[in-house]
């Protein structure tokens, strides 16, 4: 799970509600039909309309994304897997590395080793893999875009919700209850479509890059370990050579860590 998804949903619903309670709105003026309808089914519509139907098909996949945290091999675990796999084949030769294929479960790195076992060359290997990554990445925003224009729609039919509120109230201009009640009512989708476009589906699209952005960044990893390995680098020199994808912090604790290791 996701928390940091739920958190965010959670505090935006809450924000909202204290506002208005501090501002003396009753929450039953939220229990409108027609804002609801504009919303909503504006929303999808518009949505359904700008995106094939296989990339709306892949929504209820995209949400999964959005609230699951996808359990991933931490890069610095990763990097001393190469190290280790490294050390291996320097004393065994490339092909002890083919009884490890099976207990890898990444399917990108899982082939990638395959292909470097199988004797393909590192051009070859570095093409393959980075094709797969674009691929990954092309899925990704598509996905992200979805949302993207999600929170580009929802606003903006929340002022033609606004706008037809607005008609009805001119039609009883007569009776003054009437006439707030309808300007009322009419300012409510205007609140939804600014809440779910700047609350919900703009950071959801925010967050689905950041996860892929993530996700390219961890097969790089695996690309020049796998690479590394292939060209017969020392486990040493490997991990020099990944812990350049680590933060600051994190790569002077692996560096001293793995030398503190190496020493022993």
């Amino acid at each position: 799970m996701d928390k940091a998804t739920w958190i965010g949903v959670v505090l935006g619903l809450i924000a909202i509600v204290l506002g208005m309670f501090f501002k003396g709105v009753g929450l039953g003026v939220l229990l409108n039909p027609a804002a609801i309808l504009i919303i909503v089914i504006g929303t999808a519509a518009s949505v359904i309309t700008a995106f094939p139907t296989s990339e709306i098909k892949r929504i209820p996949k995209i949400v999964g994304v959005l609230f699951k945290e996808k359990t991933e091999m931490n890069p610095a675990e990763l990097i001393r897997l190469f190290s280790d796999w490294a050390q291996l084949a320097r004393k065994e030769g490339l092909l002890s590395l083919e009884a490890r294929i099976d207990e890898v479960e990444d399917q990108f790195l899982k082939n990638g080793l395959s292909l470097a076992v199988d004797g393909q060359s590192a051009d070859y290997i570095r093409d393959v893999l980075n094709e797969e990554i674009d691929a990954m990445e092309e899925r990704h925003q598509s996905g992200a875009q979805i949302f993207s224009q999600a929170g580009t729609y929802a606003p903006t039919l929340g002022v033609l919700g606004a706008v037809i509120g607005l008609i009805a109230a001119l039609g009883n201009m007569n009776d003054t209850d009437l006439l707030g009640e309808a300007i009322s009512a009419a300012f409510v989708a205007t609140m939804m479509g600014i809440f779910t476009g700047y609350v919900l589906w703009h950071p959801f699209a925010n967050k689905l890059k950041r996860k892929s952005k993530i996700e390219a960044k961890q097969k790089q990893i695996m690309i020049e370990g796998i690479l590394s390995i292939l060209e017969g680098e020392a486990p040493r020199v490997i991990e020099q050579k990944l812990a350049s994808y680590l933060p600051g912090s994190e790569r002077t604790l692996f560096l001293k860590e793995s030398s503190v290791n190496s020493n022993e």
